[in-house]
């Protein structure tokens, strides 16, 4: 795995009123890995990863990507700059077909390079969704599909930008057992060429996946470490993993 740190928060602070959602967190992740943030409802995972992803403004702290302050670059430039974020509810549009849907996206990474041609954007809008298994609905309208195949197509929108960084906010959710298995060797593939961060309720995946697990507990970093010594922390257990 490589050692490189792709992504780095130096007290990272998040206020909203009285409520502190996200306090003084430092991390960071490497480049290459899987890296899973768990913790119970209200700990303060999406208001991180929305930090992460230039969504809303820290209130105090900064945020590095590849060694490059980027705390008050806005989202769509940390698109650019290769940081995809799949949200917790999809954010598709339901009215355009799959196909089209994805092109928008692998036509917004291509504005990269000079010259994208049409031929380019549908190659790479179809390569992503053969990534998900959703090449057999390219002519579906978008809104009519399930919800679990929805989420599958968000993820297909966040490969077509060709992310270094690619945030996954309950990607499992409304997904039968079939499509979560085909799911987990979907992030598996997608690591050899991005770094993953996934944030997932489904332990059973997380274990499976996750190189290194991050437990949020009321906007803080409760305890970090492999899947081995997240089961077995007791705080984990008492605060997270031993409840329901």
């Amino acid at each position: 795995m490589a050692s490189v740190t792709l992504l780095r928060t130096k007290g990272l602070s998040r206020q909203f009123g009285g409520l502190k959602a996200v306090n003084d967190v430092n991390f960071a992740i490497r480049e290459g890995e899987i890296r899973a943030l768990i913790g119970p409802n209200g700990a303060g995972k999406t208001t991180f990863v929305s930090l992460l992803s230039g969504r809303i403004a820290p209130s105090a702290g900064s945020i590095e990507f590849l060694g490059n302050d980027i705390t008050a670059r806005p989202a769509h430039k940390r698109v650019r700059d290769g940081i995809a974020y799949t949200f917790q509810i999809t954010s598709i549009y339901p009215m355009l077909s799959v196909f089209d849907n994805v092109a928008l996206s692998a036509q917004s990474a291509l504005q990269r390079s000079p010259g994208a041609k049409p031929a380019v954007i549908a190659a790479k809008a179809k390569e992503a969704l053969e990534h998900v298994g959703l090449s057999d609905r390219l002519r579906d309208r978008a809104g009519t599909m399930s919800y679990g195949h929805q989420r599958l197509l968000e993820v297909a929108m966040g490969l077509a930008l060709e992310p270094k960084l690619l945030i996954l906010d309950e990607p499992t959710q409304g997904l039968s057992d079939g499509e979560i298995e085909n799911f987990c060797r979907l992030v598996k593939e997608i690591s050899r060429s991005a770094t993953v961060l996934l944030i997932e309720h489904n332990m059973p995946v997380v274990m499976k996946l996750a190189d290194t697990i991050t437990v949020l507990n009321h906007g803080e970093i409760l305890a970090e470490g492999s899947p081995e010594n997240i089961r077995a922390n007791a705080a984990v257990q008492a605060a997270y993993l031993g409840t329901g």
